[in-house]
């Protein structure tokens, strides 16, 4: 999968130099452990151009302080956070870097989000209740169904879609987060206190001080991830111990 993400990086990294032929990139491969190298798709990346830093020995510090770990060293105009689990159509970035140029207001953009079949993923959210992310991750699919009005508004269903740029969603996914690096620099990257989810939630809100966030449609990846139930009792773990400090910090709300 890692592979496959890379990949879709050095074709989506070869159509923007080809649009905009001073264009420069280079990718940051942060190994929390366990890497065993893909030679092919980073022979990929530097044949469009892309020089790769694998950032390695640190062990597993978790999601956020291994981004932080590029973040604090980047020089760039824009910064991709990436999860390892994403596709990239190959007019991705072209089409959000364009859209960056025309809108200077825009700080953090958010791409459209399809899953392994097609369809959409509402990775776009409101601010959730305590209630929300127990129905919505816990509850049986049978047993979800009667809160699907209440799911549905949580995941701006009504307003996510396929046409229209969404101005300033309260939050968005970390699996794909392109920044003006300056913005994401004045935050201070993640917070560091996070191991593993909330900290793009965490991100997220705290973007809207700094500038306006998007979500626009036309950027179009595939996400294969998700879903911390099925993944076992530790991420369950992890992921109630980052709501709890997620709440501690931004304020409890529960239904």
């Amino acid at each position: 999968m890692l592979a496959r993400t890379l990949e879709s990086l050095a074709v989506a990294c070869r159509a923007l130099a080809q649009a905009r032929p001073g264009f420069k990139a280079s990718c940051w491969l942060i190994d929390n452990g366990g890497f065993q190298g893909a030679d092919e798709p980073l022979d990929a990346l530097a044949r469009a151009g892309v020089q790769c830093k694998p950032v390695s020995g640190h062990g597993n510090v978790g999601y956020g302080r291994g981004h932080n770990l590029a973040i604090a060293e980047v020089r760039s105009r824009f910064h991709l956070v990436l999860n390892p689990d994403i596709d990239l159509a190959e007019d991705a970035l072209l089409k959000a870097v364009d859209f960056l140029a025309d809108h200077p207001e825009v700080g953090l953009l958010a791409p459209r989000v399809g899953d392994d079949e097609g369809g959409l993923q509402y990775l776009c959210r409101r601010y959730p209740t305590v209630w929300d992310l127990f129905v919505r991750g816990f509850m049986p699919a049978r047993v979800r169904s009667a809160f699907e009005r209440r799911l549905a508004r949580y995941e701006m269903r009504a307003e996510i879609n396929e046409r229209d740029v969404v101005w300033d969603p309260p939050i968005v996914s970390g699996c794909f987060m392109l920044f003006r690096t300056d913005v994401l620099r004045q935050l201070g990257g993640f917070d560091p206190r996070y191991f593993l989810y909330f900290e793009d939630y965490d991100l997220s809100l705290r973007a809207h001080a700094a500038a306006r966030v998007a979500y626009v449609p036309c950027v179009r990846v595939v996400h294969h991830g998700g879903g911390a139930a099925r993944k076992g009792r530790a991420h369950i773990r992890m992921f109630a111990a980052s709501a709890f400090k997620f709440y501690n910090r931004f304020g409890w709300k529960l239904l």
